[in-house]
């Protein structure tokens, strides 16, 4: 196992934590009025509660299924199902509800960066982290096309072991997990463990604190009387 991969892999997880923690705290106390998504919605409605709810749906489902699916231990579940019936439950779920998320996406982008007045409201922060999470939704639709070729499920039961030694703190032992996947599972994860330490940093922050109706939402602009 190269020190590269032990860094990414069984170091670097644990520095993102920390700067999300400490970054996300310091945010919130000294900064508190910047702690929101910042929507652009009263710049432009159109077809902005379509595209938003594509994109949110479709990320809420994509998470709550690297979740569960990495965090579930073997044991618990190969009682209900099969690892081979996993990986293909995760395949297809995981695409359709990446699918839905790319395509809200493409549509916030396409938005942000040919509509004037929203693109002159946005930050460079703000592109930039779009095309971060464009990057990464390719990077997880690409998985699946790569699981084709390993239909067993070996792959998904390292991940989980890698992300499960992670939490339960064991770094050596949750590199050498990870050590003989492939690139793009690699590139995945890398990314993804990136996207903790831009989380204090960009509207992401809004995520913990953005309430459950928020999908179900009327777009409606209230202006207090004169």
């Amino acid at each position: 196992m190269s020190k590269l991969n032990f860094f990414l892999f069984g170091v670097y997880p644990y520095i993102a934590l920390a700067i999300c923690l400490i970054g996300a705290w310091a945010r919130f106390d000294l900064a508190q009025y910047t702690w929101k998504t910042g929507s652009s919605q009263m710049l432009s409605n159109k077809g902005m509660r379509l595209a938003s709810n594509l994109f949110h749906v479709g990320i809420l489902f994509v998470l709550a299924g690297h979740f569960v699916g990495l965090l579930t231990p073997h044991a618990v579940y190969h009682h209900v199902i099969s690892t081979e019936n996993k990986q293909l439950l995760a395949m297809v779920s995981g695409g359709f509800f990446g699918l839905l998320c790319l395509i809200g996406l493409l549509m916030l982008i396409h938005r942000r960066l040919t509509n004037a007045r929203v693109r002159a409201s946005s930050s460079t922060s703000d592109i930039l982290l779009l095309f971060v999470l464009l990057a990464q939704l390719l990077l997880g639709l690409g998985t699946i096309f790569a699981s084709t070729a390993h239909m067993d499920g070996s792959v998904m039961v390292m991940l989980g072991h890698w992300a499960q030694q992670i939490v339960t703190l064991q770094p050596q032992a949750a590199a050498e997990s990870i050590a003989p996947v492939g690139f793009i599972y690699k590139a995945h994860v890398a990314l993804g463990v990136t996207l903790f330490v831009l989380f204090p940093f960009t509207r992401l922050v809004h995520v913990v604190s953005a309430p459950v109706w928020y999908l179900g939402r009327r777009y409606q602009i209230v202006r207090q009387k004169g």
